[in-house]
């Protein structure tokens, strides 16, 4: 019976969830699920110093709000609890005495002041960098009296000093490393706590993890864990190193480009189901033509095979596309329900929503849904549903060029006429009369219908003129139109 799939996403919390991390999340998510696999998440917090307050709630926090469902993990546990490698410090010490009793590993008491000086020795003698393998093979009476002047020492690994460590790539094939270029790296650091390649492989083997997916950054490690699994006599799960995620200017992705953490994108409107695909995409495709995929469909098609070694191109604006073929797709109710908080936000309804401001949003809704990229712009494009009069953001514009001012309160006055229909007439017969105004003052139809826009919202940029009157109900409406005639008298 072939093994089961088993995979796992494994964030420190020493940062907020990015992009990165969160393809990697991905694809490890939909390959288990289209493997008929599981999908284990486990914390690597065994770097103490980086790791900060909040960094592991956000883990937690992204999972919920993308919707990803771990089988196995903190918070939900599994037959290889625990999940947080913090809590297994005892494993790690256990497994690099096994390897020095069997003479692959051995005590380093070199302390910080003199790795120092080897590394400046190293670089003035222009040698390769690295630790000078000390203690590698003391006598009983050398590591005595180091022992005294150092009773916290680190374990290493005994790396061979000559021949290749090979492993074989899902996606970039075989990969060999010289040897003589390898370190004899630490294991177990003198705090007790492991490093990140022997609590990996370590782990990585307890858990029985059959394929591991991670980013291309990470391929040197990987001549070290190789060397580590050998040590063991473990056999090595599958690995696929992930391509890297580009800026548009061919530089790896980074803050400098714009957003780069989930909870940015998240704060900024975009929805859980447009960055999904959106981040799946990059770096995989199932096809050549297809581009919208939901999280049902990806958990039954995902596959290694379908991964691009060439680098993935962030693109911001494709993202944003998706961001809002999805706010179209969704329901007006549940849109309504996500725009609120942005409206708390910028103070237009209050903090416990009252009915006659609900009643507002839904007639802002549909105003909006055709127009807005991400949920934090509706506010921008609709302020002027709140108070009496918009903020006349635009006012200039609604003196249009050549057209003198008496001739823009005459069609002001005119329009205000044709509108004291609005809700008896159809709107296509009060547009057309609006339309025929144009004629009456030999203007072009901007010059018509510019100035009502900014007389009603303020801005040259709101949606249709028709379905926001028609949402401002009459007396706003011929309100403002006659405060805009004040203001131009």
């Amino acid at each position: 019976m072939a093994q089961k799939t088993r995979v796992r996403y494994a964030p420190s919390p020493t940062g907020l969830q990015h992009i990165g991390g969160i393809r990697t999340a991905l694809f490890d998510y939909f390959y288990a699920k289209a493997s008929g696999g599981d999908f284990i998440l486990r914390i690597e917090d065994t770097d103490q110093a980086r790791s900060f307050e909040g960094a592991m709630e956000d883990i937690y926090n992204t999972f919920e709000w993308l919707g990803i469902e771990y089988d196995e993990g903190p918070k939900k546990g599994g037959p290889y609890a625990p999940y947080i490698q913090s809590e297994r410090v005892d494993i790690y010490k256990k497994y690099s005495k096994e390897l020095i009793d069997k003479g692959h590993a051995y005590y380093c008491y070199c302390d910080a002041e003199r790795l120092e000086k080897v590394r400046k020795e190293k670089e003035q003698n222009k040698e390769q960098q690295g630790y000078d393998r000390r203690c590698r093979n003391l006598s009983k009476e050398e590591e005595d009296k180091l022992k005294k002047e150092n009773p916290k020492p680190v374990i290493r690994l005994k790396v061979p000093v000559d021949g290749i460590t090979v492993f074989e790539d899902s996606l970039f094939g075989k990969i060999e490393f010289d040897n003589k270029t390898l370190q004899d790296f630490v294991l177990l650091k003198s705090d007790g706590f492991p490093t990140y390649h022997l609590a990996s492989v370590v782990d990585d083997h307890l858990m029985e993890i059959t394929h591991v997916l991670r980013g291309q950054e990470w391929m040197p490690s990987a001549a070290n864990h190789m060397l580590l699994f050998k040590a063991f006599g473990w056999e090595t799960p599958v690995y696929c190193h992930l391509p890297l995620i580009m800026g548009e200017d061919g530089h790896k992705l980074s803050k400098r480009h714009g957003a780069t953490q989930v909870i940015e994108f998240k704060n900024q409107g975009y929805l859980p189901e447009a960055l999904i695909n959106f981040v799946t995409l990059l770096g995989w495709s199932y096809n050549d033509k297809d581009e919208l995929f939901g999280v049902e469909q990806l958990k039954k098609i995902f596959t290694i095979d379908k991964i691009n070694k060439s680098p993935a191109t962030f693109n911001y604006s494709k993202l944003k596309w998706f961001n809002g073929i999805y706010i179209r797709s969704m329901d007006n109710e549940k849109l309504l329900n996500m725009l609120i908080p942005y409206f708390k936000q910028k103070g237009l309804v209050s903090e416990n929503v009252a009915d006659n401001e609900i009643q507002t949003l839904r007639k802002i809704v549909p105003l909006v849904k055709e127009r807005i990229e991400v949920l934090a712009d509706a506010p921008e494009i609709s302020y002027f549903m709140f108070g009496e009069l918009p903020e006349y953001r635009n006012w200039d514009m609604i003196m249009p060029k050549n057209t003198e001012k008496q001739t823009v309160i005459s069609i002001l006055k005119d329009a205000k006429a044709i509108l004291d229909n609005l809700g008896k007439e159809k709107d296509e017969d009060m547009q057309h009369q609006l339309y025929e105004l144009s004629t009456k003052y030999s203007v072009k139809a901007g010059a018509v219908f510019m100035p009502i826009r900014i007389a009603l919202t303020g801005t040259n940029k709101s949606p249709d003129l028709f379905p926001v009157m028609n949402a401002l109900g009459k007396d706003k409406v011929l309100n403002r139109i006659e405060k805009a005639i004040e203001k131009l008298k």
